[in-house]
């Protein structure tokens, strides 16, 4: 089952062209860890959690890469340019219109994502803890 679901959220012609991109893993300085794993099975639990909305700790079991392995995968991929570098994708490099906009759909998640782990949660206001016993005309406004 696991191999039919990577290979439907990464097709053969997908998957030919994104692997030349994909950075390759340095070995560890202190040794130990587990070995590498598939990156097309890791890119296809990546697309997962990109095209589900779902949070990286949702992630089933059945792509055989771990929660954190994904969500690591994710941001050494978002890093290195991965998802940039495949906005540059003509229909043709993939061998058709169907493809090329399931391409544009994992491109377009990884990018709405990226941005949101990087931009995070706005916590810059005052606390309501803050203000407590100040009258409403003592109380600072957030900046």
């Amino acid at each position: 089952m696991a191999d039919d679901l990577v290979e439907r959220l990464v097709p053969p012609g997908l998957w030919t062209l994104v692997q030349p991109r994909i950075p390759g893993w340095e070995a560890r300085r202190q040794g130990g860890g587990t070995g590498p794993r598939d990156d097309r099975a890791s890119l296809a639990a990546v697309v997962f959690v990109l095209v589900t909305g779902c949070a990286w700790r949702h992630l089933p079991p059945v792509f055989g890469v771990s929660k954190a392995t994904a969500h690591r995968r994710f941001r050494h991929w978002t890093s290195a340019g991965l998802w940039t570098s495949l906005t540059d994708v003509a229909p043709s490099d993939l061998g058709g219109d169907r493809e090329f906009e399931w391409l544009r759909t994992i491109v377009g998640a990884a990018v709405r994502r990226a941005a949101a782990v990087d931009d995070g949660p706005d916590r810059s206001g005052t606390s309501p803890t803050a203000t407590a016993g100040r009258g409403p005309e003592e109380r600072q406004p957030p900046r």
